[in-house]
């Protein structure tokens, strides 16, 4: 297991409660990569959570893609820790305290892996019920919380909230807008350029360069990019471990996505799945079309929910926003009715 540093002091992005308890819990995949996590337990359970044997229902959360624990991930499972739940948030693999090398890289194998592994990790905690577990997945990794759902039939409940589609903007750009052979040719040859010429450099150093980070000054008008910039690059989400507040990714990690396809069995899918998005989300699409995919032709629909808050953007489902736009209560029901 890999030896990580992590941080002793409290530095989220939001205040410790006074009705959970927190510590670091590191484990380790099955790539052999080291997590780092945040584990949030209730100090009172509330019923219905927990059962006569002391057992907890237990919740992963992870995300948004290229985000860190202390952020919104945190946020989700410290909130839900407070109604009763067993949580952790965890830094997925090369980001943030966790372990892997070269840093800023993503994976759809290793990352829905690390989901994975966070499950692993809770069915064998003491105090957790393994037959109540379920996971939450925000913005990409509300992509990779559907694919993992498709796999680990331990996962009761899966709540997927603001989802990209990672597969999909990687391979057709936002709003499909280069859904056609040429730009995904060049597209190749650009990351496969980048490839050749940081070769040597990696080779010296052990890391990429990194690129897409956000701009210093904000962007113009109410895009989704400026949206962004008004999360990450503010005290409202700041963090310098994050990737998105920061660097961005390292420069080729898009490659294996080039050529992937997400949630080819998700009408298989037979556990509980919420959706959320946000009204005026820019990714709302995204939701959209992986809910009629996992609902088109299966017989596991009775389960399965596609929630949209009015007036929401993309970034709104972070934090809550300005209007509290996080549905607690909804996901508290939700994880209630299926993890019992």
């Amino acid at each position: 297991m890999e030896t990580l540093r992590l941080e002793k002091n409290w530095d989220k992005t939001f205040a410790l409660s006074d009705k959970v308890t927190h510590q670091k819990v590191t484990f380790t995949n099955h790539f052999g990569i080291t997590l780092a996590a945040d584990m949030y337990t209730p100090k009172e359970v509330p019923s219905p959570a927990g059962n006569a044997k002391g057992k907890l229902p237990a919740i992963a959360v992870s995300g948004p893609f290229g985000a860190v624990k202390e952020q919104a991930s945190g946020l989700y499972a410290h909130e839900m820790a407070k109604r009763g739940f067993l949580t952790i948030a965890f830094d997925p693999s090369f980001t943030g305290e966790s372990g892997g090398k070269p840093r800023y890289m993503n994976s759809p194998d290793i990352n829905t892996e690390d989901f994975q592994a966070a499950v692993d990790f809770l069915s064998n905690q003491s105090k957790v019920d393994p037959e109540k577990i379920g996971i939450i997945g925000i913005c990409g990794w509300g992509g990779w919380a559907l694919n993992t759902a498709g796999i680990d039939t331990r996962i009761k409940a899966s709540a997927v909230m603001t989802m990209y589609d990672m597969s999909r903007v990687t391979n057709k750009g936002y709003f499909d807008q280069n859904d056609n052979e040429e730009a995904r040719y060049q597209a190749r040859l650009a990351v496969n350029k980048a490839r050749t010429e940081c070769f040597a450099k990696a080779n010296e150093s052990g890391e990429y360069p990194t690129v897409g980070g956000l701009p210093q000054e904000r962007p113009q008008g109410d895009t989704f990019f400026s949206q962004y910039w008004d999360y990450y690059k503010t005290p409202r989400g700041y963090h310098p471990r994050s990737l998105n507040s920061n660097m961005g990714w390292a420069n080729t990690a898009a490659t294996s996505l080039m050529n992937t396809s997400l949630f080819t069995y998700a009408k298989e899918i037979r556990s509980a799945v919420l959706i959320v998005h946000g009204e005026k989300a820019h990714s709302r699409y995204m939701g959209e079309t992986a809910y009629n995919d996992m609902v088109r032709g299966s017989k596991y629909t009775s389960n399965k929910e596609l929630m949209i808050i009015p007036g929401a953007t993309h970034c709104d489902l972070y934090d809550g926003g300005k209007e509290n736009y996080i549905p607690w209560d909804k996901l508290n029901a939700f994880f209630e009715a299926n993890l019992k």
